[in-house]
C-alpha cells in the first residue's frame, strides 16, 4: 500500500497580505504602487484584500519595485492556492465519512488492501487512495454512472452491494497492474492452452494455482486470485484493461474445486465468445442480452470440463459409487470433484452423496 507524506502547514496567508506590508515600508500609496506596476489600482486593491491572485505577469511588474523576486510572490501564492484547495477537500472528506463506511473496511484492511486508521476522515482517504479517486463524487461518476464506459462499460447501480463489488474489483486492476504477461493476448494460443488447463485440472498437482496464472501469461492473460469480501457473491470476473490486456480474477470464495474450475472456464469463454466490450461478474444478474452471454459462457465452460453426454453416460449407468466417480473422471480426462459437483447440482444424487470427493481448497493460504 503506497501512501502520500507530507507537510502541510494549519494556516498559509495570502501574498496580498505581505504585498500590503511592503508597500507601507516603501512608504507609498497603493495609487502609486499600481501606477509603478501599471495595474489598475482596483486590482492592487484586491490582491491585498485576498481576493484576487498575483499571476505571473504581476510578480514579474513587482520584482521591479519591491526588489523581491517574481519566484517569492509565485511560490506565496501556490502555496495559498494549495491550502485552499486542501481545506475544501478537508470539507469534502468530512462530508464523505458516511460514504466510506459503506465500504467493507475490516476485510480490506484484514487484508492489507488499506491501512488501519482510526480517525473517520483517514477512512475516507485510504478508500479514495485506495480507488485512486479525488472524491466520492468521483466514486459514483466512475462505478455508478458509467462516466467511463471505455474503461469501465457496467454500473453498479443496481447491485444491492455496489460498495463490496466495487472494491472487490479494484483490487483485482491494482493485482493485474503488477502481473506481467510473456506476450500479447492470442485468442488462438489460448484455444490451444485449453487442453493444457484441463490437463492441469485433472491431475491436481502442488500449487497447481500458480501452474494455471503461469499458462495464462503465456498467451497474454492476467490471472488474479483476490479475496472474497462479505456482500460481493462473485465467484469471477472478466474484463479487458485498457483495452489492451484480458484479466480474469477470481475469488475462490466457496472455497470448492469443482466450483472453481467451472468458474475459471467460464470466464475464459467470455473471452473466447465475447470480446472486449464488456465487463462480466459471474453470479450478479443483468438484462436479458448479458444473460445470454452468462449461459454461452456456462455451456462453453460445461462442454469442457465435463459435457452433457458424458455426464449421460454416468447417469444411464447409475454409476456413483466413489470408485466409479474416479474411474470415469480418469476416462473423461477430468477431476472427480467435478463429476460429483455436476451430479449434484443436477439432482442426479443428494448433496450428502460422494461428498467426500468435492475437494476443498484455500487460493490464500498455502
Amino acid at each position: 500500500m503506497a501512501t502520500i507524506s507530507q507537510y502541510t502547514p494549519k494556516a498559509v496567508s495570502h501574498p496580498g497580505q505581505t504585498l500590503g506590508y511592503k508597500i507601507q515600508e516603501l512608504g507609498m500609496s497603493i495609487k502609486e504602487f499600481a501606477i509603478r506596476a501599471s495595474k489598475p489600482e482596483k486590482t492592487i486593491i484586491a490582491v491585498i484584500k485576498g481576493d484576487s491572485s498575483i499571476t505571473p505577469d504581476m510578480a514579474v511588474a513587482f520584482e521591479n519595485i519591491t526588489k523581491i523576486p517574481a519566484h517569492f510572490w509565485m511560490a506565496r501564492q501556490r502555496k495559498y492556492d494549495e491550502a485552499i484547495a486542501r481545506k475544501k477537500m478537508e470539507m469534502k472528506i468530512t462530508e464523505s465519512i458516511g460514504w466510506a463506511n459503506m465500504f467493507p473496511l475490516s476485510h480490506m484492511v484484514k487484508y492489507g488492501w488499506i491501512e488501519k486508521t482510526k480517525e473517520q476522515s483517514e477512512k475516507v482517504k485510504a478508500i479514495l487512495h485506495f480507488f485512486a479517486l479525488s472524491s466520492a463524487e468521483a466514486w459514483h461518476n466512475y462505478y455508478m454512472n458509467q462516466q467511463l464506459k471505455v474503461a469501465f462499460r457496467i454500473s453498479l447501480s443496481s447491485i444491492k452491494e455496489p460498495y463490496a463489488v466495487s472494491a472487490w474489483l479494484r483490487q483485482g486492476e491494482i493485482q493485474a497492474e503488477a502481473v506481467s504477461v510473456l506476450e500479447e493476448f492470442s485468442e488462438k494460443l489460448l484455444q490451444e492452452k485449453i487442453f493444457e488447463m484441463k490437463q492441469l485440472m485433472a491431475n491436481k498437482p502442488d500449487n497447481w494455482h500458480i501452474t494455471l496464472q503461469t499458462i495464462c501469461a503465456s498467451c497474454g492473460v492476467k490471472l488474479v486470485y483476490t479475496q472474497p469480501l462479505p456482500k460481493a457473491p462473485i465467484n469471477g470476473a472478466t474484463r479487458w484493461m485498457s483495452g489492451k490486456y484480458p484479466v480474469i480474477q477470481m475469488s475462490g470464495r466457496h472455497k470448492r474445486y469443482d466450483i472453481f474450475w467451472f468458474s475459471f472456464f467460464h470466464e475464459i469463454g467470455h473471452l473466447l465468445l465475447h470480446g472486449k466490450k464488456d465487463i462480466f461478474l459471474e453470479n450478479i444478474e443483468y438484462d436479458d442480452k448479458v444473460q445470454a452471454k452468462e449461459k454461452e459462457a456456462d455451456d462453453f465452460a460445461s462442454k469442457i470440463v465435463l459435457s452433457k453426454e458424458e455426464e449421460e453416460e454416468i447417469v444411464t449407468k447409475r454409476a456413483y459409487s466413489p470408485l466409479d466417480i474416479k474411474r470415469y473422471a480418469q476416462k473423461f480426462g477430468t477431476h472427480h470433484s467435478i463429476i460429483v459437483g455436476r451430479l449434484q447440482y443436477n439432482k442426479k444424487i443428494p448433496y450428502c452423496c460422494d461428498s467426500q470427493l468435492l475437494d476443498k481448497i484455500d487460493l490464500f493460504n498455502h
